[in-house]
């Protein structure tokens, strides 16, 4: 009996607060249902002590209120009407405490008993707002005034047969029943607005998790200025840079490779090869572009260059990009007799103008287009295994930094002979600073 009964309840309260509601909605309507619950035990109780000291006068009001209040609970669980349901029961809070202390007199007489009207602005407030409390607090202040005028000639209040010690009671019953009420409602409302809050805080802390793991899956995919200029505008995203330092560097050998070892096997060396040239990429502070294939490709230039500490001007991008691929092709040699196998790569190094922008609007690359990135290719393709070859551009502005053996003139489809350099190391007076 009592699971069908719970049952029952449990599906009376889903039907008047359903999950369609938003928390506030909830809130409002818990409140004004628990507000309607206390008037309704508040006011048989009060009737059921007049009576018990043998206070006799009319049981019409509080009947009256307790039915009319009842028909507009069953009205809103009929309709779901709860503006409807909300105004009649606000109107019941203001207005019958005062037909109660008119019936039986003066304030001093009723003890009080119109200070109940005061729930009524109170519990509009908590409910809709303060702007729409006004006109609720305006009226009960007028009634109060009119209640005030006509105590001027209801003084019958002892006549009635309610003497001064009995007044003196219900002015304090009066008084702790509406206080206690008005605390019940308050602290019920001010306790779910907290939770609603740390609820509240907790989602803008998954929000701000979440977002930080989306801005940094970004940033892994985009330079960190043009991944704010993605989010900050719409349109195409294309720049032109005068000077660029292109860097190819492919593995050599590696559709041989792919034979040999297991598909797994082969993705897991690739992983981690890439994943090592990237943090060698930070490190130097240039740009990963995209891997193609066995390909790798990074370019210096594309942003301000900060707090890199040698002795080098801390701008200078094209020797950011000599160093790693210095650093590339030892940690190679390093790999490749770790691995036990014949892993080799060659480097192109190019410098000179780029156009550089976002493709695509789905699974979308920040890419670089031009000569100079023609040329990079070009000249990685003529580079032998575990050799670095730059163009004449790049070894002018770093040849006192560098040291680089004589000038190789190479024949490159689509642009004839071109003097190439290869990359030996760092100058004598460089290799013992650390970087």
């Amino acid at each position: 009996m009592l699971t069908g009964l719970r049952a029952k309840l449990n599906g009376l309260s889903a039907r008047v607060i359903n999950k369609q509601d938003t928390d506030q909605e909830r809130l409002n309507k818990t409140l004004l249902i628990f507000a309607c619950g206390l008037m309704g035990f508040g006011s048989v109780l009060w009737l059921a002590l007049y009576w018990a000291m043998g206070i006799k006068f009319s049981s019409t009001v509080p009947l009256v209120y307790l039915g009319v209040s009842a028909l507009s609970l069953a009205y809103y669980v009929y309709t779901l009407n709860f503006a409807v349901f909300r105004t009649l029961q606000v109107s019941l809070f203001l207005f019958v405490p005062f037909i109660m202390q008119w019936s039986i007199g003066s304030f001093v007489s009723s003890s009080g008993v119109a200070l109940w009207a005061l729930l009524a602005p109170v519990g509009v407030m908590i409910f809709q707002g303060p702007r729409q409390s006004l006109p609720w607090f305006s009226a009960y202040v007028m009634l109060t005034a009119m209640s005030g005028f006509f105590d001027y000639w209801l003084t019958d209040g002892v006549e009635a047969g309610v003497t001064m010690q009995s007044i003196a009671v219900f002015f304090t019953l009066n008084f702790v029943a509406m206080s206690t009420i008005m605390y019940l409602l308050i602290r019920y409302f001010v306790s779910q607005r907290d939770k609603l809050e740390d609820a509240v805080s907790k989602h803008n802390r998954l929000l701000r998790i979440e977002q930080e793991k989306s801005e940094a899956l970004l940033l892994n995919i985009l330079p960190a200025p043009i991944a704010r200029r993605l989010k900050d505008q719409q349109g195409i995203i294309a720049d032109g840079f005068a000077d660029v330092t292109v860097m190819f560097a492919d593995i050599i050998n590696f559709t041989q490779l792919a034979e040999e070892i297991p598909p797994k096997a082969m993705v897991e060396l690739l992983n981690e090869v890439f994943s090592k040239f990237d943090a060698l990429a930070d490190y130097h502070r240039v740009e990963k572009i995209k891997t193609i294939g066995d390909a790798y490709m990074v370019a210096g230039g594309l942003q301000e260059h900060d707090g890199v500490d040698f002795a080098v001007d801390a701008r200078d991008y094209s020797s950011s990009i000599l160093r790693l691929a210095l650093d590339i092709r030892k940690y190679m040699a390093e790999f490749s007799k770790r691995r036990g196998v014949e892993i080799g790569i060659h480097v192109g190094i190019c410098s000179g103008p780029v156009v550089a922008g976002v493709i695509g609007t789905r699974k979308f690359i920040y890419d670089l287009w031009g000569d100079t990135v023609n040329m990079a290719s070009r000249v990685t393709g003529e580079a032998k295994a575990g050799v670095i070859l730059v163009d004449a551009v790049t070894y002018k502005r770093s040849r006192n930094l560098f040291q680089f053996d004589s000038p190789v003139h190479i024949t490159i489809k689509g642009k004839g002979n071109a003097e190439v350099y290869q990359l030996v190391d760092l100058a004598p007076h460089l290799r013992d600073v650390t970087v």
